[in-house]
């Protein structure tokens, strides 16, 4: 049922979704073929990304397809108690709230990043003047969300801030351990590499934020442990991560 599995990215923060929902997949021990295309937000039934084709369903968004794959006899956590479960979520939350709203706040809200790197990457597959036209729509819609939910009026300190008591708590809770609960990775552990992978290889104008995410050692080796396992070597051709190891592969080293 899952060989005709397609995953659909557009750009920028697109690609982080996709990132998590591969590893997501991977971990499940699924095949995925991913498929790039620069108007998937228009393809999707919901309008946002990631998404998957499986036979005549199409499934979008990372908590739906979650839970669509675990009707289908496929669960990363089923594990864990109802206690870790909650946790689990918590943290998930956690990662959701200020890791992905720093990410798009950096590449939608600071100026400088805007003009120079998010309005040419993303308008990139279009022609002039549709290219502007939908780079400053996108702008738009993820400036209004920073305003509804209270970050529009952050400065980028507070942003790092944010991100950095973040990774404090993702540290403290992994450990050592080679996963967040002890050996077996859940969707936790997919969507905090799908996270922190786009933030330590997406280039942008200052290093500010993946600086934040190296200083904690066991984060990146947890970073780098994933990729090993679960997507070098797999799909190479179509891995989500092909150019973001090229950009800055040194950074996980």
């Amino acid at each position: 049922m899952y060989r005709e599995e397609r995953v659909c990215l557009s750009l920028c923060i697109n690609a982080l979704l996709m990132l998590c929902l591969q590893a997501f997949l991977q971990m499940c021990n699924l095949p995925v073929r991913v498929v790039c295309r620069a108007n998937a937000e228009y393809m999707s039934p919901s309008g946002k990304v990631p998404f998957i084709h499986v036979g005549n369903q199409v499934v979008s968004e990372l908590g739906p397809i979650v839970q669509f794959v675990k009707a289908k006899g496929h669960s990363l956590s089923d594990g864990l108690d109802e206690v870790q479960k909650a946790e689990m979520k918590a943290y998930m939350e956690l990662v959701n709230n200020m890791l992905l709203t720093a990410e798009l706040y950096l590449q939608w809200c600071d100026d400088v990043t805007v003009e120079e790197i998010t309005h040419p990457r993303y308008g990139s597959p279009y022609p002039w003047p549709l290219n502007r036209i939908l780079s400053y729509q996108k702008q738009w819609e993820i400036r209004r969300k920073m305003k509804a939910i209270g970050w529009a009026g952050k400065s980028l300190q507070q942003v790092l801030e944010d991100v950095d008591q973040c990774c404090q708590a993702l540290s403290q809770r992994l450990g050592t351990q080679p996963y967040f609960f002890n050996k077996q990775p859940t969707e936790l552990d997919a969507l905090v590499f799908g996270n922190l992978f786009t933030i330590l290889t997406t280039q942008l104008i200052t290093d500010e934020l993946s600086e934040k995410v190296k200083n904690y050692g066991n984060l990146t080796a947890f970073c780098r442990r994933i990729e090993q396992q679960y997507f070098e070597g797999h799909d190479k051709d179509s891995s989500a991560t092909a150019s973001a190891r090229s950009a800055k592969r040194s950074l996980l080293r």
